[in-house]
């Protein structure tokens, strides 16, 4: 399969290795959490007031466990009684049972209060009555909570390629986590992730005829895949294919939705202002993509992509160039252009400010 040039907007993993002892541990002692041994799993909770972007990714982990051991770990929802050991992923401010631990002094999570993708994985002795050991992931937000259960993923052997790669992940019999207490984060870069660039070369085709025929395109099927990959190299961007030869992203109205249950910070590219697909769903003339001779409806089509979107997580391309990678239609001069783009900003600005989750502050990005 060809990527060609796929430009990354900034290294996956920058920030969040630190100087401390291993995750693993070859000989388990006393004070170590068992998470695979002699066929048994210890047990996965997900609360029910779980984000379902970590709900989900909390699948990921336990099927990582039985990929390695051969054992699928139960899935517990909170209403049973815990068993003695068990696994908790979990958001700081979202989660009974981590205020609880706080609260009695069991875990301190003061450091990720405020903090950006941060987490904390924990080895916490005693922590509720009747329950010997947790093995306790705590996320400052949704995706540090889901970076927390790749970390542990990867650590026990299962690469962030496993799929795209067919990594198989060499057997275990024993995984235990070490004693103690490891914080990773906040990433040095804050947003970090990939754009889908002439994916006609290679990705289209192939997710159209092998990986998604009954779609015939790179559609929900094939950015599930994507975006699972992102959160495993603990990225959080992405900028979708946007080539004549793919349907526009938002063609699909389940991206969206299939995005933000992953948790991911969608975008589109250094043309494509607003979260719009110029090439697939600008439906009229090219001529009419005109910002100082169609004002009302250019903006009326920015609209519409904010009403629909406005309220996931996105960075916003600013400006104006043509329908694709190409000039501004109508402005002649570079005094034209310049005073063109100050009214885009001004107006663009106000429709994230009704519309989008942030307003004015929502991450915008300008490529001149």
């Amino acid at each position: 399969m060809n990527f060609h040039r796929w430009i990354f907007l900034a290294a996956f993993t920058a920030g969040f290795a630190h100087a401390q002892s291993a995750l693993l541990t070859g000989k388990p002692g006393a004070q170590d959490f068992i998470l695979a041994s002699q066929g048994r799993a210890a047990a996965v909770l997900v609360e029910t007031t779980a984000d379902p972007a970590v709900a989900r990714a909390t699948a990921d982990f336990r099927n990582d466990i039985e990929r390695v051991t051969g054992i699928p770990p139960a899935a517990l929802n909170g209403s049973a009684p815990l068993p003695r050991e068990v696994v908790l992923a979990s958001v700081l401010g979202q989660s009974a049972l981590l205020d609880q631990l706080a609260a009695a002094g069991k875990i301190n999570l003061n450091a990720l209060a405020g903090a950006w993708e941060s987490f904390v994985i924990q080895v916490v002795p005693a922590p509720f009555p009747g329950v010997e050991r947790a093995l306790v992931i705590a996320g400052s937000d949704r995706r540090g909570a889901i970076y927390g259960l790749y970390e542990i993923s990867e650590a026990i052997g299962v690469s962030p390629w496993h799929w795209w790669a067919d990594v198989t992940p060499e057997h275990k019999d024993t995984l235990a986590i070490a004693a103690g207490a490891r914080r990773f984060g906040p990433p040095s870069v804050k947003y970090r992730g990939i754009f889908i660039n002439d994916e006609d070369w290679g990705l289209q085709p192939w997710a159209a005829r092998t990986h998604e025929p009954e779609n015939g395109d790179l559609g929900p099927k094939t950015y599930a895949r994507v975006f699972e990959l992102l959160l495993r190299l603990k990225a959080n961007v992405l900028w979708p294919a946007m080539h004549p030869s793919t349907k526009p992203f938002n063609g699909f109205p389940e991206n969206k939705l299939l995005a933000d249950r992953y948790g991911i910070v969608m975008g589109s590219s250094h043309a494509e202002p607003m979260l719009r697909n110029n090439v697939g769903e600008w439906k009229t003339p090219a001529s009419g993509y005109d910002y100082v001779a169609n004002r009302d409806g250019v903006l009326r089509y920015w609209e519409q992509r904010l009403d629909e979107n406005g309220r996931f997580e996105n960075i916003y391309t600013l400006g104006m160039r043509g329908i694709h990678d190409s000039n501004m239609i109508g402005p002649r001069t570079d005094d034209e252009r310049i005073a063109t783009l100050q009214r885009t900003f001004v107006d663009q600005r106000a429709l994230l400010l009704k519309y989008a989750r942030g307003g004015e502050a929502a991450p915008q990005m300008f490529c001149a």
